[in-house]
């Protein structure tokens, strides 16, 4: 996106400036267009829990089933067992790594200091990011789902309270990584240092999280540690979701925890949403 397309859509030929709804509106449709565009970015954010989803249910699908109860009934396969933790790693790569690495590119090229110089609201701006990033995790989304369903033979939850409680996780959980992608945006000083700052946070939250492992076997102070960063509350609750419900007693607690899933998701997203007002320039630092 550029601060003359911005200009030419948000305006719609008009001298005033736009409404900072319809200015955002118009944002998205640009953010959009260039995320599709860009085959990198496709790639290591749209393509990749599919990828990594298809590529562990097949090296695992030797084991078998995985957490049945005594009488043997109640247990999942491996790729079963992997699709949440894919599900949150989905919404951690678009909101978290992509956005911030987005920004950081746009401010080092030049982009957001000629936003800046327009009548263009940062609300708009905003806007136009959050909603690439709802429309392309909500495609994600679907894209994993059929895959995992279609391919993997993987049996999605058929109780319409539990695809309910996925829809309150999902709308936090993507606000929330959108906030703290916008908050990250700050620490990297340039787009070349971008990558190197956002992808080994993105990767060590995945590994202690309960995306690439099983959660429960990771060691108690490891355990606690995630316990301070959202991404481990976003795969809990996509585990209560996907997984049966004796599952539970393999979580920390015991339980599902829900409550704390928002809790937590919510305080990261106060806590996102202030640092980015905070820190969000037009430049980037000298």
């Amino acid at each position: 996106m550029t601060a003359t397309a911005f200009r030419t859509e948000g305006f719609s030929g008009s001298s005033r400036a736009p409404g900072i709804l319809s200015a955002g509106l118009a944002a998205v449709r640009l953010e959009l267009r260039g995320y599709f565009r860009s085959p990198d970015t496709v790639f290591f954010t749209f393509l990749f829990p599919i990828l990594m989803l298809g590529i562990f249910g097949i090296a695992f699908d030797s084991i078998g089933e995985i957490g049945a109860l005594p009488d043997g009934t109640g247990g999942v396969h491996m790729a079963g067992y992997y699709l949440p933790g894919m599900v949150a790693a989905g919404i951690l790569l678009s909101g978290l790594q992509n956005l911030a690495t987005d920004i950081v590119r746009e401010k080092g090229e030049g982009w957001l200091r000629r936003l800046g110089g327009s009548p263009i609201s940062p609300i708009s701006y905003f806007i136009g990011k959050a909603g690439q990033i709802l429309i392309t995790s909500i495609l994600q989304l679907a894209l994993l789902l059929l895959f995992a369903s279609l391919v993997l033979r993987v049996e999605l939850p058929s109780d319409p309270a539990l695809w309910l409680r996925f829809a309150w996780i999902f709308l936090l959980g993507t606000a929330t990584m959108t906030m703290l992608g916008i908050a990250l945006s700050a620490l990297p000083r340039s787009s070349r240092s971008a990558s190197a700052v956002v992808i080994p946070v993105v990767l060590l939250l995945q590994f202690i999280s309960g995306v690439y492992l099983q959660f429960s076997m990771l060691p108690a102070w490891l355990q606690n540690i995630a316990s301070v960063f959202p991404l481990k509350w976003l795969a809990q609750g996509m585990r209560s979701v996907f997984l049966p419900d004796h599952f539970a007693a393999m979580e920390q607690s015991g339980t599902w925890d829900l409550g704390l899933v928002a809790l937590n998701l919510g305080i990261w997203l106060v806590a996102g949403l202030v640092i980015a007002r905070l820190t969000f320039r037009w430049q980037r630092r000298a």
